[in-house]
């Protein structure tokens, strides 16, 4: 791996250390007694710091020295989590990616600063033993053992440990360097090393890339047991660790000599990393990964975890993949029309075959680009925090529906607008405390992020327990600024939507949160680029929701293929809910009035041949395909229902921006293109096409 790799491995895997030291520093927030939270938390950070110095980041293994250093107090039980420290911790956390991602950016007066308030939040100015960076550090150590017990101001005793360790074969080609080892033992206390070399094989069966030393090591140092062993939480399988004063504490056997670690020896006073937190750069096992349930032994005696087979790839080669399974649905539509006109039971009987594995390849490569939603969701949880601290409001976040997945493109392009949503949520629609409790509710406000799938659609719903929306000031508002005329009459629903209008606010104070009608009107761009609608409910005194309807993908999906006059259309078939004819009865009764009974319902429904300006003679039998256009049911009047085809999504061009009635175009299985019909914005075309024809009659 080259050198560019390896430093975009480290961010990316930084990055997801990151997040999870932010859930776990929001947490204990909610939570400062507990200790998984504690040591998953010092545990990103040690992995950072590893990671980084391993990888030529040295000023962000630095300044995580100093935050683990501080932020040991509390991993020792010496000091509770208090909100100074939570907030002193997550502004540390954000210098850390700021070292990472924009490091001539960071400023070091910033880096002492920050590192200050963390040692006066954890009450520690000052500290123990000075490092090589020059920052203090206080012991590392757990919440247990005679370190725990040492008061503040007591001298540690220095213990004596020998140390045995030989790692992997595998481990150089892991990534794992032994002198980086060495050196992190060494920075401890008084160390001296000696190699190991009974290991070695002969020349001839000696493999180059193989790592065969073996390594002892006599340490005298005031640091606690949980310092050593931190050294090593990579590579823990494999480590015998003796204290020179007679007491036993060897905790494992070394590599290859059998020993079992699941011995009460073995247990560490700090559980590894968990998930995707492991080293960058080794997939050795942890120390949770150590039974035989969970893992395997390989040759060497090391255990591999069969839990976790994920494999990090870039989104462009997924994009990729995605476009040539497209292009391949495309060949296989032209080889099953081919097929059809053919004789040759030979060539259907292939076609037939190429369709159903094209259809299962379709639909794995579209279950890779699958995300849970949960990875979007534990995004809010800072800025709720953030917002709530600055707004002066008691806030709570509530997500539910956290595994329902969504594409990853999808899942990108949603974080801007779900921020806006939750600051708008916070900032109009929750109360005060002091407002709360006058009204009878609880002082601490509650958002509400759902995800939930509705047939071919997933629905991600934003609500607040708030006050509601103001019906008369959004009119009144609307009237001001020339939007509607005065008096108009106007559905719930219809004037919501002008919020989404650029420059619409009915804040009567600007605030650095929201206020300028700037944010809501990005919303809406958004969702409707991602072939999405957006519906508000609201009960007044009782909050607002606020429910993004999208697709599953933006890549391929079934459609209802139809013709209208000479044009071919596709319907997306998760919008469709039946079809029926359209009688000549029917369409008598009908002439100036655009409804039709279907069951007993009067179902409104739009004339294709009128709105794509057809002009072909009509068939002698038009079909209505029914659809559902958010909670109205609507009738789409077509020439022809020629079938369902499986629709690959081609954008359209700049020239057509504009064009918001089709979503996209398909590539037929003749080579003819088919236009895709966006259906919320046909529906609302079609609507205010009948408003001006109204209009227009009741003027004559």
């Amino acid at each position: 791996m080259s050198a560019p790799d390896c430093s975009e491995t480290f961010r990316q895997e930084a990055q997801d250390l990151l997040e999870q030291l932010e859930q776990a520093l929001l947490d204990l927030e909610q939570a400062p007694d507990d200790r998984d939270l504690v040591d998953t938390a010092f545990r990103a950070l040690h992995t950072i710091k590893g990671s980084g110095s391993m990888f030529g980041f040295e000023r962000v293994a630095g300044f995580t020295h100093g935050f683990e250093t501080a932020f040991d107090r509390v991993r020792r039980g010496l000091v509770l989590p208090s909100r100074e420290l939570v907030r002193a911790a997550l502004a540390a956390k954000d210098h850390i990616r700021v070292l990472i991602e924009r490091p001539e950016e960071a400023a070091t007066s910033v880096e002492t600063a920050i590192l200050d308030d963390l040692r006066v939040a954890v009450g520690s100015t000052d500290g123990g033993p000075k490092m090589s960076d020059g920052t203090v550090d206080e012991g590392s150590g757990s919440g247990s053992g005679p370190a725990a017990d040492r008061s503040a101001g007591a001298v540690p005793e220095a213990v004596t440990w020998r140390l045995r360790f030989r790692l992997g074969k595998d481990a150089l080609v892991n990534g794992t360097n032994p002198l980086l080892l060495l050196d992190e033992l060494r920075s401890l206390g008084d160390c001296s090393v000696t190699a190991s070399t009974d290991g070695i094989p002969s020349l001839e069966e000696m493999e180059t890339a193989a790592c065969y030393l073996g390594w002892e090591a006599v340490l005298t140092t005031v640091h606690p047991r949980s310092a050593i062993e931190d050294v090593f939480i990579f590579v823990f399988d494999g480590i015998e660790l003796d204290r020179l004063d007679g007491t036993d504490t060897s905790v494992d056997a070394m590599v290859g000599d059998g020993g079992d670690p699941r011995s009460s020896a073995a247990v560490p006073a700090v559980a590894p990393p968990c998930g995707n937190a492991e080293h960058p750069a080794t997939n050795l096992p942890s120390r949770r990964d150590a039974s035989p349930e969970q893992g395997k032994r390989q040759g060497d005696g090391r255990r591999v975890s069969d839990r976790d087979g994920s494999l990090r790839v870039q989104a462009e080669r997924l994009d990729e993949l995605m476009d040539r399974v497209g292009e391949l649905v495309i060949s296989q539509a032209r080889l099953t029309q081919l097929a059809g006109l053919s004789e040759d039971v030979n060539i259907k009987s292939v076609a037939e075959e190429i369709e159903r594995l094209t259809a299962g390849l379709r639909d794995t490569a579209m279950g890779i680009r699958m995300v849970p939603i949960g990875s979007l969701f534990g995004r809010f949880r800072r800025l709720v925090h953030d917002l709530s601290r600055d707004l002066g409001k008691q806030v709570e976040l509530v997500s539910v529906g956290e595994e329902t997945e969504l594409d990853k493109t999808m899942i990108d392009r949603l974080a801007d607008p779900l921020v806006h949503l939750i600051r708008n949520a916070i900032d109009h629609g929750l109360e005060s405390p002091e407002q709360r409790t006058a009204a009878g509710k609880s002082s601490a406000g509650v958002i509400r992020l759902a995800a939930r799938y509705a047939g071919a659609e997933v629905l991600i719903t934003v609500a607040d327990d708030g006050q509601g929306l103001d019906r008369d000031r959004i009119r009144a508002k609307a009237e001001e600024q020339g939007l509607i005329p005065p008096g108009a009459p106007m559905a719930d629903p219809e004037l919501y939507q002008l919020l989404f209008h650029a420059g619409f606010s009915t804040a009567r104070e600007v605030s650095a949160v929201s206020g300028r009608g700037v944010g809501m009107d990005v919303v809406k761009r958004a969702i409707d680029a991602l072939r999405g609608a957006i519906d508000i409910t609201t009960a007044p005194g009782r909050g607002t929701d606020v429910t993004i309807r999208l697709p599953l993908t933006l890549a391929i999906i079934d459609g209802l293929l139809v013709r209208v006059g000479n044009g071919r259309y596709a319907i997306p078939l998760s919008a469709v809910e039946e079809c029926v004819e359209l009688s000549k009865s029917d369409e008598c009764r009908s002439q100036h009035r655009s409804f039709m009974n279907i069951r007993g319902d009067l179902v409104p429904f739009l004339r294709l041949r009128e709105l794509f300006g057809a002009v072909a003679p009509p068939d002698r039998y038009q079909k209505v395909v029914i659809v559902s256009a958010g909670d109205l049911r609507v009738g789409l009047v077509v020439d022809q229902i020629i079938g369902s085809h499986q629709t690959v999504i081609k954008s359209l061009s700049r020239l057509h921006a504009d064009v918001e009635t089709f979503s996209g175009a398909t590539i037929l299985g003749d080579g003819a293109v088919a236009l895709i019909l966006d259906v919320p914005h046909l529906v609302e075309a079609g609507q205010s096409r009948e408003r001006l024809k109204t209009a227009d009659q009741e003027a004559a």
